[in-house]
């Protein structure tokens, strides 16, 4: 019995130590794999780690080259606009300083500006004004740059701007050869007196001098009363307008077409040719312009330079120009001189220009608004 008892509890003994066996190993088997998950997962990790630290250095030297390349570019942008600025503003001032011809101004603006007060002349000259806003449509005005050449400018602006052609005797003559032919044919050997506003005399040298002056007034007019863009004959008028040296050239030459035609004139008076226009009596009438060379010598030299050209000199440029000039003279408001026509006779082909002065000395463009 006590055999049978022993053996029973051997194989008791034999089957928990074999299941404590068991379970070890298995306890051992789940260790091992808790143990391979643990160390794949910190592999991991740990890569990770190190590939976010390379990571996060190129996005940190990344974005630090953005912001550099920010803030130069802003630095650069706000040079090249503060440099812009200031190009632009010389050009600006120089552009005014030099244009002749100023762009358009409100009329009744301008009054305002220039006749302020209550004196007996400035409610005059506003008065005058208003009756051209009011009756002759007249909304704006173009200034004048106010020298002695200003009549001279106010005209030959307005044929450029609205493309008139040469008048019909410039396009039977060659009017380069003018003054050559004034010495030669016609013997006026005084011409080298001819003064050139400002530079007063200029002897032997007048004659290259005046060639270049009627090359340059028949070139310029050539090419503007060609162009039929109004946009694009305006933009070369200002351009025109704006180089003091040509356009004292084309003043030039406008002075000396006069003086020519004043010794043309004088010619047939003294041969007793076909009867010449009135205004050429006028202006030979008178004392200190009796003769071509008294004409030009107290006249037509000192225009530029200390004189503008008077009342019965414009009969004479609108003749020779042909073109009506009509003139508002708002220092005779309420008389009948208000409003005169430069010359009295004209034809009817003939264009229409307009000025505008405060005192027959200094002139303004008009513009009309209806």
């Amino acid at each position: 019995m006590q055999r049978r008892h022993d053996g029973k509890a051997s194989k008791i003994r034999d089957q928990f130590t074999e299941q404590e066996k068991r379970s070890r190993i298995n306890h051992s088997k789940r260790s091992v794999g808790k143990h391979e998950v643990w160390s794949w997962t910190a592999a991991a990790k740990e890569s990770l780690c190190l590939m976010w630290q390379k990571v996060k250095v190129q996005l940190m030297l990344s974005m630090s080259f953005l912001v550099a390349v920010c803030w130069y570019c802003r630095r650069l942008y706000s040079f090249l606009a503060q440099l812009l600025k200031r190009w632009s503003n010389y050009l600006q001032r120089k552009l005014i300083r030099n244009l002749s011809v100023l762009t358009e101004v409100d009329l009744l603006g301008y009054s305002a500006r220039e006749w302020k007060g209550e004196t007996k002349q400035a409610k005059h000259m506003r008065e005058a004004y208003k009756e051209l806003f009011w009756s002759y449509h007249i909304k704006y005005l173009r200034q004048v740059r106010k020298d002695n050449y200003c009549v001279l400018r106010a005209v030959l602006f307005q044929i450029f701007s609205q493309g008139i052609p040469f008048p019909s005797w410039m396009k039977e003559r060659d009017i380069l050869k003018l003054p050559e032919k004034l010495l030669y044919s016609q013997g006026c050997n005084w011409i080298q007196q001819y003064s050139f506003g400002p530079e007063r005399y200029t002897g032997p040298n007048v004659f290259g001098k005046l060639r270049k002056c009627m090359e340059t007034l028949k070139t310029n007019w050539t090419e503007v009363s060609a162009t039929k863009d109004q946009e694009e004959r305006g933009d070369m008028c200002n351009t025109l307008f704006s180089d003091e040296s040509k356009e004292h050239k084309l003043y030039e030459a406008i002075k000396f077409i006069m003086l020519y035609e004043v010794v043309e004139a004088y010619e047939q008076i003294k041969n007793r040719e076909e009867p010449i226009p009135n205004l050429f009596n006028l202006l030979l009438a008178r004392d200190s312009s009796s003769d071509p060379l008294s004409f030009m010598m107290n006249h037509l030299n000192a225009v530029g330079d200390s004189m503008c050209l008077d009342q019965v000199e414009l009969f004479l440029l609108a003749y020779l120009l042909e073109v009506k000039i009509r003139v508002y003279r708002l220092h005779k408001f309420n008389t009948e001189e208000f409003q005169v026509n430069y010359p009295d006779e004209y034809r009817r082909e003939w264009n229409e220009i307009s000025l505008l002065t405060e005192d027959d000395r200094y002139y303004h463009i008009p513009l009309f608004r209806t």
